[in-house]
């Protein structure tokens, strides 16, 4: 297996494979669902969530373990990962997913925050991406981290979007190296919006 390569496995990868994976109906029972309730209630009259009041909703569940905002920018590619309609919102399912996914990259962090300081740092990021299944090159790992860090330290929001953004990337990637081996050709026009995408 080459650096830079994913290598399959079960975990918590799985659940990243919701935007990519099933489609779901458009309709869908509200009845008795208290996540619909809720998602209804941050969604207003369009029964879409955009960034900012996905933000809003987040930073009071406390997710991110405080209540301080949570990242405008990190909600934003979230979005843009379950939006298969290209609207820059989401519906219910797409929401329901989401808090899924959400939910599980809190356990995956919880778990490698082995100092229990509410943060990620270098050595813990190492081992995430690890139980992710992706083997990366300690410079690669060092770019991630500081691209994601603040002195040193990953808090849960910019930890998912590192946790969307090398989840798209890998798949922007891999649609490109049909051969699968780790290096692949595409115009520069396609690279920009391949990666300014996410």
């Amino acid at each position: 297996m080459q650096m830079g390569q994913p290598v399959l496995e079960t975990g918590p990868a799985i659940l990243l494979d919701g935007y990519s994976g099933p489609a779901y109906s458009d309709t869908y029972s509200s009845a008795g669902d208290s996540m619909y309730t809720y998602f209804s209630a941050v969604a207003g009259q369009d029964d879409e969530v955009d960034a900012e009041e996905l933000q809003r909703c987040l930073t009071q569940s406390g997710i991110n373990g405080t209540y301080s905002p949570f990242s405008l920018e990190t909600c934003r590619i979230m979005i843009a990962m379950l939006d298969r309609d290209h609207t820059g919102k989401m519906g219910f399912n797409a929401f329901k997913e989401l808090w899924a996914a959400l939910n599980a990259w809190k356990e995956n962090f919880m778990t490698v925050d082995q100092d229990g300081s509410g943060t990620v740092e270098h050595h813990e990021l190492r081992q995430a991406i690890g139980l992710m299944g992706y083997r990366l090159s300690p410079q690669t790992l060092t770019t991630i981290v500081k691209r994601y860090s603040k002195n040193g330290r990953i808090f849960f929001d910019d930890y998912v979007a590192c946790c969307v953004k090398l989840r798209a990337l890998t798949d922007f990637f891999r649609k490109r190296d049909h051969l699968q081996q780790g290096s692949a050709n595409f115009v520069y026009d396609d690279f920009l919006q391949g990666t300014m995408a996410i």
